[in-house]
């Protein structure tokens, strides 16, 4: 089960560190619109539920701190081999291709113990800022190094 905040589901991008800095500020700017999840391994296994239109959720920093909170705009269950470059380009992280994508996120996800195929569930959320914690984020996020 996922950590609730104030009742609501609480979002962590990516893993603690650099990385989840980064994907936050991304946010935060509004650079980063979407992100994407594993049915089998980040739902069926935390015995969660997709997300909703409307569904608010509260994106948290590495510290597990309260970074602001999102509001569901989009949820399409899909096909790994099938994600779409609309959907790339709207998780904000300066992917080339779709194939950049795919393979980025194999990397990713591998590194987690779990290995997708072309048939493997992703949960492509889009998503909108509705409010932001007191301390302002980064104006020029930079990639984790």
């Amino acid at each position: 089960m996922w950590p609730r905040i104030d009742g609501l589901r609480v979002l962590e991008l990516g893993t603690p560190g650099k990385l989840r800095t980064w994907l936050t500020d991304l946010t935060l700017s509004g650079a980063k619109t979407a992100t994407a999840g594993l049915l089998p391994l980040d739902y069926e296994a935390e015995g969660e539920d997709l997300e909703q239109v409307g569904e608010r959720l509260v994106l948290v920093d590495s510290s597990g701190k309260r970074a602001g909170e999102i509001e569901i705009t989009r949820v399409e269950p899909t096909p790994f081999a099938e994600v779409t470059w609309e959907f790339a380009q709207a998780e904000g992280e300066g992917y080339s291709s779709t194939e950049d994508w795919r393979e980025t996120h194999r990397r990713y996800w591998a590194e987690q113990g779990y290995e997708v195929s072309h048939d493997t569930t992703v949960v492509c959320l889009w998503y909108r800022v509705v409010s932001r914690a007191d301390e302002s984020p980064n104006s020029d996020p930079a990639p984790p190094t």
